[in-house]
């Protein structure tokens, strides 16, 4: 008998909690809506989707693929046996024939759309370029026109041909970014759409002349996440999704897996100058710097390396080995503070620069001229 009435209780206890579900699913507006509410906040709150995935949702379609075409001339030999060897000319005397030979050249990289139409790009990708086609994400395809660049700065600006709407990529604070912040790099490579690399600040305004680099005139952006071949001209993006700087090289051979982009901030800038005047203006005097390191007072002292001849530096009476102690109001810690000392002092107008030179402070007015004047001067 007991048996049978704690069975028959379970039985009971069933047939109660049916009857209230039953009633739930019969009767919704017993069922509170602020009991839904609860269950609708922790079905947000368990969102599956990364920092990453929202990121590149929001910068993603403004990412393009930029195929180039350009005409490479060469000489050849003409098709006869005997001007094979490059020596006939040398024994015979005479003058081997050549006929010129024309070939397209086709490249690839990236770019990221800004404004209305307006692509960002490495200057490498589109150099040169006789014709650029741009890939959007949702299979558009437009011709595209260089409408300026920079080979020290390695950008360019180009205007999509064609009617939009266009996307848009956000463009961030590159002064606001840290060491040790997220990095997603994002490009085209191999036209494989949105290729996405995750890594993190590894260094801020980074000199790669340290590394052998002599033809970038900004300091760059370290960061870890890898930037494959294609990715060139790509955005650096925060883990907001906003750009904060365009992909420009990576370091290959010894202390390969080091990646580089430009500065958002600096792009904002070049590429004004590009848009209003076509090109920039790179101040220059017409000196490479040292960063020298005194083992007693473990500082940093500036100094002059090498002195371009019929420069303005040169023509000041700056010499090799001179130590740049200020430019006009700025003192100097490391080489880079010359440069942008000299970058906003502009051209056509004098610096004072204040040096030292055996154990002798002297004051030397210097007028900066733009870097393509300084190489015609050569």
């Amino acid at each position: 008998m007991f048996y049978l009435a704690k069975k028959n209780l379970k039985i009971n206890k069933l047939l109660c909690i049916s009857a209230i579900i039953l009633g739930l699913s019969l009767n919704p507006k017993s069922f509170s809506s602020t009991y839904k509410k609860k269950i609708d906040n922790s079905l947000i709150a368990n969102d599956s989707k990364s920092f990453i995935t929202k990121a590149i949702e929001k910068a993603g379609p403004a990412v393009v693929t930029i195929d180039t075409q350009r005409l490479v001339k060469s000489n050849v030999l003409r098709n006869s046996k005997i001007l094979i060897d490059p020596y006939f000319d040398r024994f015979f005397g005479l003058t081997i024939p050549y006929e010129p030979q024309e070939r397209i050249e086709q490249g690839q990289g990236s770019g990221v759309i800004i404004d209305n139409g307006i692509v960002l790009t490495n200057a490498h990708v589109v150099n040169q370029s006789e014709k650029l086609i741009v890939g959007l994400q949702d299979g558009r395809k437009f011709s595209g026109k260089v409408l300026g660049l920079d080979m020290l700065t390695d950008l360019a600006v180009i205007k999509l041909e064609g009617k939009g709407p266009w996307p848009k990529a956000s463009l961030g604070n590159s002064d606001d970014i840290n060491v040790g912040d997220w990095a997603i790099a994002v490009g085209n490579p191999y036209g494989l759409e949105n290729t996405v690399t995750l890594g993190i600040i590894s260094n801020l305004n980074r000199n790669v002349s340290q590394l052998g680099i002599y033809d970038k005139k900004i300091d760059l952006i370290q960061t870890d996440a890898a930037i494959n071949p294609g990715n060139s001209g790509g955005p650096l993006l925060n883990s907001k999704g906003e750009v904060i700087g365009i992909n420009t090289l990576i370091r290959s051979g010894p202390g390969a897996g080091l990646s580089f982009a430009i500065p958002i901030n600096k792009v904002k800038a070049i590429v004004n100058e590009l848009l209003v005047n076509g090109k920039v203006i790179h101040p220059m005097i017409g000196i490479s710097l040292i960063n020298e390191t005194s083992l007693e007072t473990n500082n940093i002292k500036v100094k002059v390396g090498y002195v371009v001849p019929k420069s303005p530096a040169a023509k000041s009476g700056i010499l090799v080995n001179d130590i740049i102690l200020k430019v006009e109001k700025k003192y100097i810690y490391k080489s880079s503070d010359v440069v942008d000392a000299i970058n906003q002092n502009g051209i056509n107008k004098f610096a004072d620069i204040l040096i030292k030179r055996n154990n002798k402070v002297i004051n030397i007015k210097v007028k900066p001229i733009d870097i393509r004047v300084l190489s015609k001067n050569k």
